[in-house]
């Protein structure tokens, strides 16, 4: 364990707290912690800090925490933000390991607020003391009965224990989330926010956790990271602890995604790249903060699904129904249970019903609670089901029959989601599942979240992790950049770099002139194709600079012509450098490859749909760099396209060995070059018959200064 996770281990578990700014009015920041510290029994010492007050709440009160004997584990700071210096200093001169700070009005402001932001910075660093905030809700630890907050959430008793451990960026959804689990009967092992990250920041908190032994989920609300790759890091670490993270980012719209001149860098916005990050290194993304409850306890519980296949059952046919088409609708895939598990389940059902999604309505009173047991047993035991949804709806014995289910669910290796759709009239079978500690979900939507999110995690942990690979590209790649100017590359430029890596491209031809045009494509041989040069020109098709299928010497001068004047149209005052002159290839399917750097993560490499409409279409995948051939691969079988490619419908098969060599070896380019290669699109890229290769029929990129 490192010294900073020790650190944040005492503050987070501390032996004594200091309440800076306490009252004995709950209607105050200071006067609701010391309530909620004394509300749910914190056996530890409590030194509240007021300028006059001798004594608060029954306990002693000091003016000056130097003066108040032994030093605290953490001090709670709710003061007016001008007080702040000069109280975290006392702070730190009586020895506190770790501030916690309410307080708002910071970084969160503006520039002015970042100066006073680290100001406070500063004097935590200089008394090596640890900063949680400003502008956050500080934390709980039920294990210790410890609430170290303002927030009301905590006027409810009692502070469930559990073992999610819950990091977030927001005070008040942390607030919303420590109600929500209360309400399912679950909870946590610590809930903390981190406001600004002024120094403790979301990481710290995953580190702390997967060291918890008291922890065995993590939950995350993320509106940006401070260290992209550490993230990355911590979420293989939990991996191999066997705690699944999982987390729900702000920022999925268009209009949260950067802005940038080339297909490969708008395509992989920020969160597309985030969403990729985490698929790859197990990470489960929900696009719902409760979700986030749900999920986590449903894998505490359970565990991933060993199959990815659901098997669906229901005392309504209706239901039944309804659920088996959402749970197709989801992506998820209906198992298709054995033959044994086929004749039992016939022994006990009305002639002419479906196996899966399964009916268990309509069955003899006598033997119905029996055998609605037994249906579950023998769906959750086959071999080819990875997970079970129980939908429940009206029907008799609705409780004892819930109840036998969710303790046979408990004891069983599959995981099971049950759904309880009657609203109140079921609230004693929630009651019944609270007791035995068996999750459930009130609305089919959440259901869906939960069985996706383990099914995915399942998966990703089936996925061997992203290997550490020794580049085959990294010293040429690094020779070949130092000739290239900062800028913009034209495609002659861009090609020269990809064949120094071991990509193969169009043999291209740099004509200066329309009679240096002519002899290059007399030397090719028609048909040709001819495209403008120009180091300005991003999208050569919308100023009509690609001319395909160039047939003899006239139809090219008239070509050169041509873009000539729709590069004078597009981009007045432009000059035309020249253009390339290389052979038209017909047949293959064309896709994109590329890649960009991450602010967050670094190198991205991206493959998709490629063409003129490789922004329409959106059909692209995209993995942090360097990936391996066989990880290119994964990503190839993910996308749209990927049927095509593999030879519907009677078309050859693309070289699909090719691409994943070429795609790995972009991803291994990004990787040597860093932050000085700032994008690049091959597009289009052809993959050809299998055995033929892939080429770059035409590149772009742009080198950082």
């Amino acid at each position: 364990m490192t010294s900073a996770v020790s650190t944040l281990r005492a503050i987070l578990n501390p032996r004594s707290v200091a309440v800076v700014g306490a009252s004995s009015d709950p209607a105050k920041f200071g006067g609701r912690v010391m309530h909620f510290l004394l509300k749910h029994g914190y056996r530890g010492r409590i030194v509240p800090v007021h300028p006059a007050a001798t004594e608060i709440l029954g306990l002693p009160a000091t003016a000056n925490l130097c003066a108040a004997g032994d030093p605290v584990d953490v001090c709670i700071l709710a003061l007016p933000a001008g007080h702040l210096p000069a109280a975290l200093e006392d702070c730190g001169r009586a020895g506190a390991r770790g501030a916690v700070v309410i307080t708002a009005d910071f970084a969160e402001t503006g520039a002015d607020g970042a100066t006073r932001q680290d100001e406070l910075l500063q004097i935590a660093r200089r008394h090596n003391m640890r900063l949680i905030g400003p502008n956050c809700l500080g934390y709980i630890n039920p294990q210790l009965q410890l609430a170290l907050t303002s927030s009301v959430a905590l006027a409810t008793e009692p502070m469930q224990r559990g073992a999610i451990g819950l990091a977030s960026q927001s005070g008040s959804l942390m607030a919303s989330l420590i109600s929500h689990a209360q309400d399912l009967g679950t909870g946590f092992s610590v809930a903390a926010t981190v406001g600004n990250q002024a120094d403790v920041d979301l990481c710290d908190l995953v580190e702390y956790f997967i060291d918890d032994d008291g922890t065995r989920a993590i939950c995350l609300y993320v509106e940006g990271l401070k260290d992209g790759a550490r993230f990355l890091e911590l979420a293989q670490r939990a991996r191999v602890a066997g705690k699944p993270i999982l987390a729900v980012k702000a920022g999925r719209s268009a209009a949260g995604r950067q802005i940038t001149q080339s297909h490969t860098a708008s395509l992989a916005g920020s969160y597309a790249v985030w969403e990729a990050a985490c698929r790859d290194h197990a990470v489960c993304l929900l696009d719902d903060p409760e979700a986030l409850i749900y999920c986590a306890d449903f894998l505490i519980r359970f565990g991933a699904p060993a199959k990815s296949t659901v098997a669906v059952m229901s005392p309504s046919g209706g239901t039944v129904a309804v659920t088996g088409d959402r749970v197709v609708s989801a992506g998820l895939a209906l198992a298709e249970p054995g033959e044994t598990t086929r004749r039992e389940l016939l022994k006990l059902l009305p002639p002419g019903r479906t196996i899966n999604p399964l009916d268990v309505g309509g069955l003899p009173r006598a033997s119905g609670l029996d055998s609605a047991l037994t249906a579950y047993e023998l769906l959750a035991r086959d071999p080819a089901v990875g997970a079970v949804l129980i939908a429940v709806a009206t029907t008799p014995l609705l409780e004892d029959k819930v109840r036998r289910w969710g303790a046979a669910a408990l004891a069983g290796k599959t995981p099971t989601a049950i759904l309880l759709t009657p609203g109140t009239l079921v609230d004693g079978a929630r009651a019944a599942l609270k007791d035995i500690g068996c999750p459930y979900t009130n609305r089919l939507d959440d259901t869906l979240r939960v069985l996706r999110a383990a099914v995915d995690y399942g998966e990703a942990l089936r996925d061997p992790p992203p290997p550490a690979l020794p580049s085959k590209v990294a010293a040429a790649a690094r020779i070949h950049a130092a000739t290239l100017p900062a800028g913009r590359l034209n495609e002659p430029e861009t090609k020269a770099m990809l064949r120094a890596c071991g990509i193969s491209t169009t043999d291209d031809v740099l004509a200066r002139s329309i009679e240096d045009a002519v002899a290059a494509a007399q030397l090719i041989a028609y048909p040709v194709v001819l495209k403008g040069v120009c180091r300005n020109l991003v999208h050569k098709s919308e100023a009509g600079a690609v001319k395909l299928d160039i047939s003899d010497a006239g139809a090219l001068r008239a070509a050169w012509h041509d873009i000539e004047q729709g590069l004078a149209a597009h981009l007045p005052g432009t000059t035309l450098d020249g253009c390339v002159v290389q052979p038209m290839i017909r047949g293959g399917t064309e896709l994109i490859v590329g890649c960009r750097w991450d602010d967050q993560f670094g190198p991205v490499v991206i493959v998709g749909t490629g063409g003129v409409l490789v922004e329409i279409l959106d059909d692209v995948q995209m993995a942090v760099a360097p990936i391996s051939a066989g990880h290119a691969s994964r990503l190839i079988a993910r996308l749209r396209i990927a049927p095509v490619l593999a030879g519907a419908r009677g078309r050859p098969a693309g070289d699909m060995v090719a691409l994943a060599e070429t795609i790995a070896r972009v991803s291994e380019l990004a990787a040597a070059l860093g932050p000085r290669l700032a994008e690049l699109d091959i597009n289009p890229l052809l993959v050809l018959e299998a055995g033929r290769g892939v080429v770059a029929l035409d590149g772009r990129a742009t080198l950082a200064h």
